[in-house]
């Protein structure tokens, strides 16, 4: 399962990934904006898809217009690993080596061409649990343990 949002920056970007991940016979789920609104704020969607991942332990895919901003705020949530992917090699090192489990894209930054291969590398990549990675994560995971507790 996929979770998929946008706010109107990367809304209709969005519908053309769900098309992309029909036809690619993809499940997944829309987690909003379920309709265009030039007034609609990233973070909403951000946090309403990293919090299903984290939730179902699956994967998410978010958009706005670069990319920047649905990145910088899914990383909020405890245990969301979001990764701006604008290359297929990038795609490709953030699953191996970070278990990314959020990608994000840019709606003005990344043709859809492009976006299909990314996301059909990085939903096929598997991590590569190696020691050197698996201790970066656990030095992640013990940062976000200690902000945590101190709230």
């Amino acid at each position: 399962m996929i979770y998929i949002g946008a706010d109107h920056g990367g809304f209709k970007y969005k519908e053309k990934i769900k098309d992309f991940l029909k036809k690619s016979a993809i499940e997944f789920e829309d987690l909003g904006n379920a309709q265009f609104d030039p007034q609609d704020d990233f973070p909403i969607f951000a946090f309403r898809v990293a919090e299903k991942v984290v939730e179902t332990k699956e994967k998410g895919i978010l958009i706005c217009t670069n990319g920047l901003g649905v990145t910088i705020a899914a990383n909020k949530i405890k245990g969301a690993r979001a990764v701006l992917a604008t290359t297929k090699k990038a795609a490709k090192q953030s699953r191996e080596h970070l278990d990314a489990n959020i990608l994000c894209l840019g709606a003005n930054t990344t043709s859809i061409f492009l976006a299909q291969r990314i996301i059909h590398i990085w939903l096929s990549t598997d991590f590569i649990p190696k020691e050197r990675y698996l201790r970066r994560l656990k030095q992640i995971e013990k940062k976000e343990n200690a902000i945590n507790s101190n709230n």
